[in-house]
C-alpha cells in the first residue's frame, strides 16, 4: 500500500467536511479522504454518498477515513480494506469540535432514517 500509485501522501484535504455537502448546505454521517487528491466527501452511510461518487468520477480509486482515530484505506476497484498505509498531509481527520454527524445546525433531528445501511 505504502509505494500504492493511487496515493499521493503530498495532496492536502481539500476541507473539513464533505465539499459538495457544503457546497449546498447538506449532512454527513461520516467523512472520507481521497488518497489521490485529498477530495472530502460523505462516506457511503450518509444520505449523499460524495466519497464514492468522486471515486467513481474521478478514477481515484483509494480513499482513507477523515475521522478521528481512524486511520485505514479502502481500495475500490479490489473491495479491499487495510488497516494503515502512508502517512498523509494532514490534517489527519475532521476537526474534533465537529460532530459525528455533522456539522453542527445542519443535521435532521431524524438523521437516523436517513443514512444507508
Amino acid at each position: 500500500m505504502s509505494d500504492n500509485p493511487a496515493i499521493d501522501p503530498t495532496a492536502v484535504p481539500s476541507g473539513a467536511g464533505c465539499a459538495e455537502c457544503d457546497a449546498v448546505g447538506g449532512w454527513w454521517f461520516h467523512l472520507r479522504r481521497c488518497a489521490l487528491c485529498g477530495h472530502i466527501g460523505c462516506c457511503d452511510s450518509s444520505p449523499s454518498q460524495h466519497a464514492s461518487a468522486h471515486a467513481a468520477a474521478s478514477g481515484h480509486p483509494v480513499i482513507t477515513s477523515f475521522e478521528p482515530g481512524e486511520a485505514w484505506f479502502w481500495s475500490y476497484p479490489d473491495e479491499q480494506f487495510y488497516e494503515s498505509g502512508p502517512d498523509l498531509a494532514g490534517p489527519e481527520h475532521h476537526p474534533l469540535d465537529q460532530p459525528t454527524p455533522g456539522p453542527a445546525g445542519r443535521v435532521p433531528a431524524d438523521w437516523r432514517q436517513h443514512i444507508h445501511q
